[in-house]
């Protein structure tokens, strides 16, 4: 994205709006040269912005290029266009997306580019045959109707809509007529002389006015009775058969549309496309500006909903769901089908106010609502501060966790220190030492503390800085178990590392120190003493690593909560323990920062077993997560 964007504050700040969409945003010169390319666009389509500014994107595939072409040349004489299309990204692959293209204007109106919204969409199901057909068809009349907004111009539209009759219904010639009183006039026609627009015929002699005459909205005249408009159709050679609809408005016939059959058969298909178009050729007629305005207003209304990060939901007077925009659909679980014409699925804040609420999937949600005073609707908008709230939890647990940590260390250190300073003369030299020795103990304490607080914030921000080589784990464990089993008079280190055990890839030193917290937990948990069992296996191009104790053990819905942070603060008479649970917390991190894992089990007789996996060298696993 370009850096001149002027002194004006305001440019800044459209700079970081556009920077912040999370919808993939494009502007082009007249050239069609990029201008703009934010970091949206960067992640959708995988091209960075150096790499794009000052030159076309080659984002539409060969065969849309057209499709393009005509949808920009709307949008130079129109308004804005929304549409369904694919795009290309840098690898290759074909992108399902919707895109709202917009005119890029200078204050006096003269046309300086184009800009596009990109968003994914999402694959639409298949549908039967007939389905699929009557959707073209719709997909081809809302192609007519943008035209007749882009163009203003009813007669070529018109034109537009005779050729789509022949080809979807196999008809050899076409045109529209419009009732002027007592007459009809050709307005319309495809495969027919040219001269024959502006042809005038006597209505109650022709077909339109026998159609008229039965109350139905479409006829198949065969044989002698296509004479009936000799005057109008006769120069298309061989014509047997003549279908036409009309076209009413508001109840009244306001035109009809004839598919001309000369070659080849109508039947009742031909005739149901032809009653949809002529239904849809009569509004455009009748209403072109006035639809013009609602097309474009309803396109950006729904446009501005659907590509907003927020839910939005209408209610009626009644508190009914009427709306659900797709970012609704996101954050609640919930499709629209399942919620239009119930109540919303949380409380709603009365108008101004704003009301933090949780959904039962335990999602936040901050809502806020307004009320339409001229239609009694009430527009909810609401978004996802799951994060946020999580953020201010740990905040709390971190403040009360490290508090309760730290007072017993300071208290102890400050108490014997001041004993010292004020009674240094009155003490024996054993006293001295014994009370400096603590002090130091304390102090190793309150070194570890920061150290697990230092470590726990770097897992949390991802700054761990891992080094993957190739290293021998056995050697690692011997290492870190070496002298244990003198630091405890109730506790058994047994250790069993296979000779033959392969080499892992990893980074020593963080393995070294994951090795070190799953230890120390297994000391920690189990305060009755007993064995603690250290153990290696090579398994599908892993080595598995375990650490049992028969301590008090893991419930089995806390398997997975222990490696939080802080969740050690948050467990009941866990928090005897002492420390501020961060030490699982840190050994997951190292692990999966080295493409490994650790998870929680149980023993059969109690207490836990921690398993930690590594990939064989020369068999990197990444970053996914391993077999368990």
């Amino acid at each position: 994205m370009s850096d001149d964007w002027g002194e004006n504050p305001d440019d800044g700040f459209a700079r970081a709006v556009i920077a912040s969409s999370p919808n993939a945003v494009v502007a082009l010169d007249r050239d069609l040269n990029v201008l703009v390319w934010n970091p949206a666009a960067e992640r959708l389509f995988g091209w960075p912005a150096g790499d794009m500014t000052g030159r076309r994107a080659p984002l539409v595939p060969d065969e849309l290029v057209a499709e393009h072409n005509a949808v920009l040349e709307r949008v130079r004489t129109g308004g804005p266009v929304s549409l369904r299309t694919k795009r290309l990204r840098s690898d290759g692959r074909l992108l399902d997306v919707g895109v709202d293209i917009s005119a890029l204007r200078s204050q006096a109106g003269a046309l300086l580019g184009y800009v596009s919204v990109y968003h994914p969409a999402e694959n639409d199901e298949a549908a039967r045959e007939r389905a699929a057909r009557r959707a073209r068809l719709v997909r081809r009349l809302t192609d007519v109707v943008g035209d007749i907004n882009a163009e203003l111009q009813l007669e070529p539209v018109l034109d537009r809509i005779a050729a789509s009759l022949t080809e979807l219904t196999g008809a050899d010639a076409g045109g529209f007529v419009l009732i002027e009183d007592e007459r009809l006039r050709v307005v319309s026609t495809h495969r027919l002389p040219e001269r024959l627009k502006g042809a005038t015929a006597d209505l109650r002699t022709s077909l339109v006015g026998k159609l008229l005459r039965t109350g139905k909205t479409v006829l198949l005249e065969t044989g002698d009775q296509a004479a009936l408009d000799e005057l109008i159709w006769s120069e298309l050679p061989g014509l047997h058969t003549i279908a036409l609809g009309v076209a009413a408005v508001g109840g009244r016939p306001y035109g009809a549309l004839y598919a001309l059959f000369a070659e080849h058969k109508a039947g009742h298909i031909e005739l149901e496309l032809l009653e949809l178009l002529a239904g849809h050729a009569g509004i455009a007629l009748a209403n072109a500006m006035a639809y013009q305005d609602a097309v474009r207003q309803r396109a950006h209304e729904r446009a501005v909903v659907d590509a907003s990060a927020d839910g939005i939901a209408v209610l009626d007077g009644g508190g009914h769901v009427t709306q659900w925009n797709p970012a609704a659909e996101e954050l609640t679980g919930l499709r629209a089908l399942d919620v239009i014409g119930g109540r919303p699925p949380f409380p709603l804040p009365s108008p101004g106010e704003k009301l933090t609420t949780q959904l039962t999937s335990g999602r936040w949600l901050d809502v806020v609502s307004a009320e339409i005073g001229e239609t009694a609707e009430v527009v909810v908008d609401f978004r996802d501060v799951t994060r946020a709230k999580e953020l201010e939890e740990a905040k709390d647990l971190f403040l009360a966790t490290t508090s309760h940590e730290l007072r017993t260390p300071i208290t102890v250190v400050q108490g014997f220190a001041s004993t010292l300073d004020a009674r240094w003369d009155k003490l024996s030299d054993v006293e001295r030492r014994s009370a400096v020795r603590t002090i130091a103990e304390r102090a190793r304490d309150l070194g570890r503390l920061m150290d697990h607080l230092l470590l726990g914030a770097r897992a949390g921000g991802e700054k761990f800085k891992i080094r993957l080589e190739s290293f021998d784990l056995g050697e690692r464990v011997r290492a870190a178990t070496l002298g244990m089993p003198v630091l405890s008079d109730r506790h058994h280190v047994e250790v069993d590392i296979p000779d033959d055990l392969p080499l892992v890839d990893g980074d020593a030193l963080a393995t070294d120190i994951l090795l070190g917290q799953l230890l120390e937990n297994a000391f920690k948990y189990s305060p009755d003493g007993g064995l603690i069992r250290v153990f290696a296996w090579p398994e599908e191009g892993r080595v598995v690593l375990a650490v049992e104790d028969e301590g008090v053990g893991i419930a089995p819905e806390d398997r997975e909560r222990v490696f939080d942070r802080f969740v050690q603060a948050d467990s009941g008479d866990r928090r005897r323990f002492g420390g501020v649970g961060l030490g699982l917390y840190i050994a997951r991190s190292l692990a999966r920062a080295q493409g490994g894992e650790v998870t929680a089990h149980p023993r059969p007789d109690g207490g836990t077993r921690m398993r930690f996996v590594l990939g064989v060298a020369g068999a990197y696993i990444g970053s996914d997560t391993p077999k368990r």
